[in-house]
């Protein structure tokens, strides 16, 4: 999928902010088909173009009236423009747009296929720009004031994560003096005021590093990983409290306070079976952690965002185990690992899913049936093992449904045939021999 809908979807959940979109117009059409089919509920702008207005610089001049002509302050407080892969190679210049239109902000970004790899990488795009936005305005003078404010220092969760984990990380800092904060990408704009002002940040999801700088530029700590599992737990309370100047004795209270909890609640449902582990979340690692705290045996994680040392933890910990980490993975590389390891159960994209189930394995998309459930603290030790048991339960379902398709066929021979239709193998290499050739030929001329 196109990255920009992960910076599209930030946008379309903030409050009181608009979002146009300058593209091509099928790339536009996929977006907002995308985004409306996940709920969105509000409109998204459009700059269209031709290839005219693109060379002559028109382009710009109409994206600068569109904006002018949407910043109500009645109705936005921040506008978000993103280019979309032909205005970003044409170097339409975003960043000449005013900062602000009539009190409204005005935030300009790029996010080409070509250049973001995933769409988890664009929300840290659109987050960074927005806490660097803020973080002027904070050192310029007084900002509007959270909604809600803790009386005690937060801590910032840095990357979106399943609605129950937030509560959950807040309990278990209390014991420290500390609350949860706000989680970035957030959901008003005032929140990112609440974001900066913070004692530490949660790097949960480790790949925002536009973010993290923003967060480092304003003097404050970043702590890696994540509350996951009884090690991951009792590492990251150990991290939040040097970050913080917690005393020791209140870190081990607090982790002789939880730890037995998730340690029970892993105990009372085990996953016994081998797992491979790929996505674009970004959260793999975690999610391969806890399967190995569960029990299970996790041979390879591959993860299409890239290793940074927020991960470093994460990673340290599951190659002690034997894990092999792929970072940037491709599919073809998850696919090899299935392969390769034959698991019991295979969770990944969905080409990686259709492969698995291809080949009679059990599998299980990351996205919408792991990433939708707790992994922090008590409340998500467990919290996988229901899926992921019940999909090590179908193995018997897949050899019987590959008993009774057996002989059908495959690729171009699939299906039921009253003849059995003729191998032209020679005609394929025919052709085959021509490619090859014309590509010698191309690459002849190139050098």
């Amino acid at each position: 999928m196109c990255p920009a809908f992960g910076s599209l979807r930030v946008g379309l959940r903030m409050r009181r902010t608009a979002t146009v979109l300058s593209g091509s117009a099928c790339c536009v059409y996929g977006l907002t088909f995308t985004s409306h089919f996940y709920g969105a509920r509000r409109s998204v702008g459009y700059v269209p173009f031709s290839s005219e207005t693109l060379v002559t610089g028109k382009l710009f001049e109409d994206i600068k009236e569109a904006v002018e002509n949407l910043a109500d302050p009645a109705l936005y407080d921040t506008i978000v423009v993103t280019n979309l892969c032909v205005p970003t190679a044409s170097g339409v210049p975003l960043q000449l747009l005013p900062d602000q239109i009539n009190g409204v902000r005005i935030i300009g970004i790029d996010v080409p296929g070509f250049g973001v790899p995933t769409h988890a990488e664009a929300k840290d795009v659109l987050a960074g720009a927005m806490l660097n936005y803020a973080r002027t305005e904070a050192e310029a003078g007084p900002v509007a004031a959270p909604r809600e404010r803790s009386d005690r220092p937060t801590v910032t969760l840095l990357g979106e994560m399943f609605p129950a984990d937030p509560p959950g990380i807040g309990l278990m800092l209390e014991p420290l003096g500390l609350a949860a904060g706000p989680v970035v990408p957030t959901r008003e704009w005032r929140e990112l005021y609440a974001a900066l002002d913070c004692a530490a940040v949660a790097a949960i999801h480790p790949f925002y590093t536009a973010s993290v700088r923003e967060f480092e530029a304003a003097g404050r700590s970043v702590v890696g990983s994540a509350p996951v599992g009884v090690d991951g737990t009792a590492a990251w309370l150990d991290a939040i409290g040097a970050a913080c100047g917690i005393a020791q004795d209140k870190v081990d209270a607090a982790k002789n306070r939880f730890l037995p909890a998730i340690q029970a609640a892993l105990a009372a449902r085990p996953i016994k079976g081998r797992i491979t582990v790929s996505g674009y979340e970004g959260s793999e690692l975690l999610v391969a952690r806890l399967l190995i705290e569960s029990g299970a045996d996790v041979p390879y994680v591959g993860t299409a965002c890239p290793r940074t040392r927020w991960s470093d933890p994460d990673r340290e910990w599951l190659e002690a185990r034997g894990v092999r980490i792929q970072y940037r993975a491709s599919l073809e590389q998850d696919i090899a690992a299935v392969e390769e390891h034959r698991p019991d159960l295979a969770i990944g994209t969905t080409p990686v899913v259709q492969h698995a189930k291809s080949s009679s394995i059990p599998s299980l998309y990351f996205t919408n049936l792991i990433s939708a459930r707790p992994l922090m603290g008590p409340a998500g030790a467990g919290s996988l093992a229901t899926v992921v048991n019940a999909a090590l339960g179908n193995q018997a379902r897949f050899d019987r449904m590959t008993a009774f398709f057996e002989g059908v066929g495959a690729g171009d021979a699939a299906g039921v045939w009253e003849t059995t239709p003729a191998d032209h193998s020679d005609f394929k290499a025919k052709y085959a021999a021509r490619r090859i050739a014309a590509a010698k030929a191309v690459e002849a001329v190139g050098v």
